[in-house]
């Protein structure tokens, strides 16, 4: 069947399109005939001239585009709400044969479309609302609909949407459409579906490139205009509405960079260069963000050169692309070095530039710069006040440190400036809680996020809570809150289950935390390698080391290759169990499989073999970390030392402090505190004070082993007097104050023979009664015995006896001797009275040395006393 495409050629140069149907079409079937020969048009009718007002149009325009606010206040609950409505074009707006035919159908606005669209799932009838909808025959409504769907992120609602209007025979293909929608796919990381759109677009533009004839035909099958009268100019110029222009290509490049795909970037802005299409400023914005989110800076640097050669200046847009640039490289220390040439010259930065700020800091622990630079936004708040991402960093900043009430504080602070915490914030200030066991306070914060919170709890933050019961020791309330996830229609993700794992192996249940691993495989998650550190480590801390063969087993049958991080757990597992050839092992096979050791590696074994006593393998180690040419860490410098100084070489670990001191890696208390130690134990008490001073110049804070130390170097040394001096600093800075330090300071007491400060000391030991041992406690009562503070002594004896510390029979017999040696021998008989009611028969001695203090004052104890030195007597005769 052959295919007629015949058009009428009047003198004014215009052609009415007639076609046949037919399955075939080829160019020789192309004929040009009289209209009084057309097949089914007998008469021409000369169409009636259209006149539009021009100031009607542009009214409807106007009232179409206007934007109405309307309110509701709920004064009952205290609250309103504020709503934009956009009425779009209308039944009057319509033309109108439309109105006459579907006078029926419902005259709804933008905004109401919107919302009835989007109260419907994507697979239910969207079209049949569409449909009844009389502002569909308005081709201009197409645009707003698109966009105000695009507004909320709902793509599969857009996608069906525009489905539906390419299938209406008023549709226009329109650039403007194809960008939101490029646009709106590039928000949710659809670069495939972004990509079809574009050459989508490029259909219609290849259109333009046809004979008219073939042009006239291929619209008309299209649909794009009246099957009547076609005008080629008009066709083309509608056609052309279509063409891919600057902004489609941002909104391409834009879905390549949010993908990572800055090659694909790269490429799609020289096709823009082919084109013909100058790039803006925008493009080279978008193209600079393609490089810099996948890391890779220097592309990002090359675009930026390439933007200022083609005339186009960089903005504070593009100055915080290249900062996110820098970021993303993990080049923080290059972008706080940018921040300073770009305030060098005269740009000035926004809120989101300080973010970024801010958080370079805290990646290279500047959190003090960080503080100061928050602090700064709060006092210039009419340019650039913080916002919540702000907050969370600063929340962020302060639980590294572990300052958890300041993360508090900043969380208030941020409320009480009127900002509503996200999912975000929340979660960081529950991880801050986490990372210091603190369960309590997490689950506080988790159930305000959960019932007081317009935010719903995510993965990560029954995670955060999930951790927080994992280190504060309690898995069976970890594994409630894992049950949680699930009933919440979540799906736990690999960091849920490995925070499982971890809270049963912190607990040394094993098995439980195996079966968790295989619960991970029968749910389709993987297990990495973090799971395998995560298990070994454990193992590690329980001593179940036939547990660590089977994970390395199951780490080999699963294919997971393990990395550095997993020897060093596995190494440090065998190490903490003593098997030094096991360990040693499965280090030399880290070469085999590729697996570099790195410092912690050798820190591990050189700590090990410390411990060990293997002072000699822990030297060869040092020695194979120098020849692989990898740099000590401080702790590798204080195992080292410590070595040393167990050897007795002082001069070889003066040698190494001064060159750990020499290179970037500065001393920490452990290193004073083992060299301190060491010069004590050598009776070298310069170097001790010395030690003490350099501590103080660097702004070191000693912990309570280092002030022990120097508590029991000063009174060797004779100088007690300043062992109170560092009682005073502890007390400042809120050291806890232990046994050891305690007797150092009860033994300066005893000195310098100080009673006023022995009375305040008992009363600072007080709240730490229980957890003393018997012999500080028999000490500190032997000390205030022979002192003749028989009042102090009994007050300690109460203060023990109030708090449930059992009283042996040693610390008995200090008592009496002391109340004994002052004459006290009425006080002497209630304590053995009160030895008899705890079941500890006191001695043949004790009753006869409080005799003669009775006959003397012929006291009634006396038959009492002779009546128990008789007892004994025949029991003592009795066994031997």
């Amino acid at each position: 069947m052959a295919t007629a495409l015949r058009i009428d050629v009047s003198q004014n140069k215009k052609a009415s399109l007639h076609l046949s149907s037919s399955h075939h079409f080829h160019h020789s079937s192309l004929t040009l005939l009289p209209p009084t020969q057309l097949p089914w048009k007998h008469t021409t009718a000369t169409p009636k001239p259209s006149i539009r007002c021009k100031k009607n149009a542009k009214e409807a325009r106007e009232r179409a585009m206007t934007r109405v606010k309307t309110g509701v206040v709920d004064y009952d609950r205290g609250k309103y709400r504020v709503t934009t409505q956009l009425s779009g074009y209308g039944r009057r707006d319509v033309p109108k044969r439309y109105r006459e035919r579907y006078d029926g159908e419902y005259d709804w606005s933008i905004t109401e479309v919107v919302s009835k669209v989007l109260k419907r799932n994507h697979w239910e009838d969207i079209e049949g609302i569409l449909n009844h909808w009389i502002g569909r025959f308005a081709r201009n409504n197409y645009p707003l609909l698109i966009r105000e769907l695009c507004v909320t992120g709902s793509v599969e609602h857009c996608v069906h949407v525009f489905r539906w209007m390419k299938n209406q025979r008023n549709y226009c293909a329109r650039k403007e459409i194809y960008n939101m929608m490029i646009r709106l796919h590039a928000r949710h990381n659809q670069t495939d579906q972004a990509r079809g759109l574009f050459f989508e677009m490029q259909k219609w533009r290849h259109a333009l490139s046809l004979s008219p004839c073939l042009l006239l035909f291929t619209v008309y099958c299209c649909n794009c205009e009246s099957r009547l009268s076609l005008n080629p100019l008009k066709l083309q110029l509608r056609i052309s509405l279509c063409k891919p222009d600057a902004e489609s290509y941002n909104a391409l490049i834009n879905a390549h960079g949010r993908k990572g795909q800055w090659r694909w970037a790269m490429n799609i802005m020289d096709d823009m260069f082919r084109a013909a299409i100058p790039p803006s400023r925008s493009t080279y914005n978008n193209l600079i963000n393609a490089c810099g989110s996948s890391g890779n800076w220097q592309e990002a640097f090359k675009v930026c050169k390439r933007m200022t050669d083609n005339g186009v200046g960089p903005d504070l847009v593009t100055h915080n692309i290249i900062l996110t640039a820098l970021k993303n490289g993990g080049q923080y220390s290059k972008a706080l070095s940018y921040f300073a040439l770009m305030k060098g010259t005269n740009v000035r930065p926004d809120t989101v530039t300080y973010n970024i700020i801010i958080h370079c800091l805290i990646k290279l622990r500047q959190n003090a710069e960080a503080i100061d630079v928050f602090n700064s936004m709060r006092l210039r708040k009419e340019d650039c006040s913080p916002d919540i991402v702000t907050f969370t960093s600063i929340i962020h900043a302060y639980a590294s440190c572990g300052q958890i009430e300041s993360c508090k504080q900043t969380f208030e602070m941020m409320i009480a400036e009127g900002m509503e915490p996200n999912t975000v914030s929340f979660n960081t200030l529950i991880g801050a809680y986490a990372s210091l066991g603190m369960a309590h306070e997490a689950q506080r914060y988790f159930n305000f996020l959960e019932n007081n919170s317009s935010q719903r709890p995510d993965v990560v933050s029954y995670t955060s809570l999930l951790n927080a019961y994992g280190k504060s020791g309690q898995p069976e309330k970890a594994r409630e809150v894992f049950d949680m996830i699930k009933r919440n229609s979540l799906k736990p993700n690999t960091v849920s289950y490995n925070a499982l794992v971890d809270a049963y192996g912190s607990a040394g249940l094993i098995d439980e935390a195996l079966e968790v691993m295989n619960e991970m495989v029968r749910d389709g998650v993987e297990p990495n390698v973090v799971t395998i550190c995560t298990l070994l480590a454990a193992c590690g801390r329980s001593g179940q080391m036939f547990q660590i063969d089977t994970i390395l087993l199951a780490a080999s049958s699963r294919g997971i290759a393990l990395n550095t991080a997993a020897y060093n757990s596995a190494i440090g597992s065998f190490m903490n169990l003593g098997e030094y050839d096991r360990a040693l092992r499965l280090y030399r096979s880290m070469e085999e499989r590729k697996a570099k050791p790195n410092s912690i590696t050798f820190n591990i074994l050189i700590s090990g073999c410390c411990r060990m006593g293997k002072y000699l393998k822990a030297l060869k180690f040092f020695a194979q970390m120098r020849d692989l040419e990898i740099e000590p860490s401080k702790e590798v410098y204080s195992s080292i030392i410590h070595v040393y100084c167990k050897q007795d070489q002082l001069t070889e670990a003066e040698s190494i402090f001064a060159t750990m001191k020499a290179s970037d890696c500065f001393p920490d208390v452990v290193t004073y505190t083992t060299l301190i130690h060491a010069y004590s134990a050598a009776g070298n008490w310069e170097k001790v004070c010395s030690l003490y001073e350099e501590m103080e110049m660097n702004s070191i804070l000693p912990d309570s082993v280092v002030c022990c130390t120097l508590m029991s170097a000063f009174n060797k040394e004779g100088h007690p007097e300043k062992v109170f001096q560092i009682a005073e600093v502890m007390i400042e800075k809120n050291l806890p104050l232990t046994e050891s330090t305690f007797y150092e300071i009860a033994s300066a007491c005893s000195i310098l023979r100080d009673w006023k400060a022995v009375l305040d000391l008992m009363k600072m030991m007080e709240s730490s009664i229980p957890s003393f041992s018997q012999g500080f406690l028999n000490h500190l009562l032997l000390f205030l015995g022979r002192s003749g503070r028989i009042d102090a002594m009994m007050k300690l004896l109460y203060k023990v006896m109030e708090s449930n510390v059992e009283v042996s029979f040693q610390t008995y017999s200090i008592v009496l001797k002391g109340l004994l040696g002052v004459g006290k021998w009425k006080k002497y008989i209630e304590v053995l009275h009160w030895m008899e009611d705890a079941k500890l028969n006191p001695s043949l001695e004790m009753y006869q040395a409080v005799l003669p203090y009775a006959y003397k004052n012929e006291s009634m104890d006396c038959a009492i006393l002779q009546q128990r030195i008789g007892t004994l007597r025949q029991t003592f005769n009795s066994l031997f």
